[in-house]
């Protein structure tokens, strides 16, 4: 069976046989609840847009898929239907990211660890903010996305997991509290990256930058200060010119082209291929990224491997401390495969000779 290869005409049979069983009844015989995100209208009528998707296979394929051979969002059902030339509308809005969490802790900080109501100028102000962050489609968004409404719960779910709030905490999230934590763990900071993050959209710096390929498939490639800022870090680390300068400025000194963390040489182990790459990696930590100019000094030559697993978690570790690790790694192995030498001449019958024997 090919999940999504359906029809016009096989969705509009679902429809029709909606229509004859009534939604509770169409629901219940395919095993599907009802619609959380995105619904289907056609005809100025609403259907749960995954049981529909869901449904229309049965007519161009097989049999009908089960809920859980599918997701009922952009991924899957929605984009389906969309492609089969219908109309899906979201119902319900994104999960607030950690960039706009950020801002919003901001916010709450600077009210004093307080709430704010919906009439607030500072809650109308972050609204209008939030609705131009480039972070989720506008396919994604219903007409009430990031209102003061939606802003002013929010800052009263952050105030109220403050470790000091007394009261009963109201309905935030995992990521409301981690966020909450490293205010508190690191005011400057994330305060330097709340107003870098301000300043990026105010410039349109933020907004013409693309999602990166580790953005959108690898969740645990992360940074606490959001993915806007990440992208701005990715995109200087992918700057080909300032790569190209630093290179050359190694290769001038009479340097060669290995990580600084572990020494790996492209052009040794993958000769002509390899000769001339190596990947860039922007030591400046996130919040003090700023608009200023990339200098060569901010720039550190790392092998891909390595480049990943400083980007794999918070707190990233600078070139020299990931070094540091690698050295003792390999010193450790060293003894550990000394120790496993010396078993295997017992083992075997050959007892090692004191020195000088």
């Amino acid at each position: 069976m090919r999940r999504g290869a359906i029809t016009r005409e096989s969705v509009l049979k679902a429809l029709a046989e909606h229509d004859e069983l009534g939604r509770d009844a169409f629901l219940a015989s395919y095993g599907f609840g009802e619609a959380r995100s995105y619904v289907l209208v056609h005809e100025g009528q609403e259907y749960d847009s995954k049981a529909v998707a869901g449904v229309a296979h049965k007519w161009t394929q097989e049999r009908a898929l089960t809920p859980d051979e599918f997701s009922g969002g952009k991924d899957h059902a929605a984009a389906w239907l969309k492609r089969a030339g219908f109309q899906v509308k979201v119902i319900r809005n994104p999960d607030w990211a950690r960039d706009e969490i950020i801002l919003a802790c901001h916010l709450v900080m600077a009210n004093g660890w307080r709430g704010l109501d919906a009439q607030d100028s500072r809650v109308v102000e972050l609204s209008t903010l939030l609705q131009l962050l480039p972070i989720h489609a506008e396919a994604e968004r219903n007409e009430k996305f990031r209102n003061p409404n939606g802003v002013a719960r929010k800052t009263f779910d952050i105030a109220t997991r403050h470790p000091e709030y007394q009261g009963k905490p109201t309905n935030g999230g995992v990521l409301d509290v981690a966020v909450l934590h490293e205010f508190l763990a690191r005011p400057e900071e994330m305060s330097e990256a709340a107003q870098l993050i301000r300043q990026g959209i105010a410039t349109g710096e933020l907004q013409s930058l693309l999602p990166t390929d580790e953005e959108e498939f690898d969740d645990d490639y992360s940074a606490p200060e959001g993915r806007l800022l990440m992208r701005r870090h990715r995109a200087r680390e992918r700057n080909k010119g300032l790569r190209r300068k630093k290179i050359d400025s190694v290769l001038q000194r009479g340097g060669r082209l290995a990580c600084e963390a572990c020494d790996f040489d492209f052009e040794q182990v993958y000769g002509d291929r390899g000769a001339g790459y190596i990947e860039c990696h922007h030591v400046v930590p996130l919040h003090e990224a700023g608009e200023g100019r990339t200098r060569l000094s901010d720039l550190a030559l790392i092998c891909a491997n390595c480049h990943r697993m400083i980007h794999r978690q918070a707190p990233w570790p600078t070139p020299a401390e990931l070094r540091t690790i690698v050295e003792l790694r390999r010193q450790k192995g060293s003894r550990g495969a000394e120790g496993i030498m010396k078993q295997r001449d017992v083992v075997g019958g050959m007892v090692p000779q004191p020195s000088g024997s």
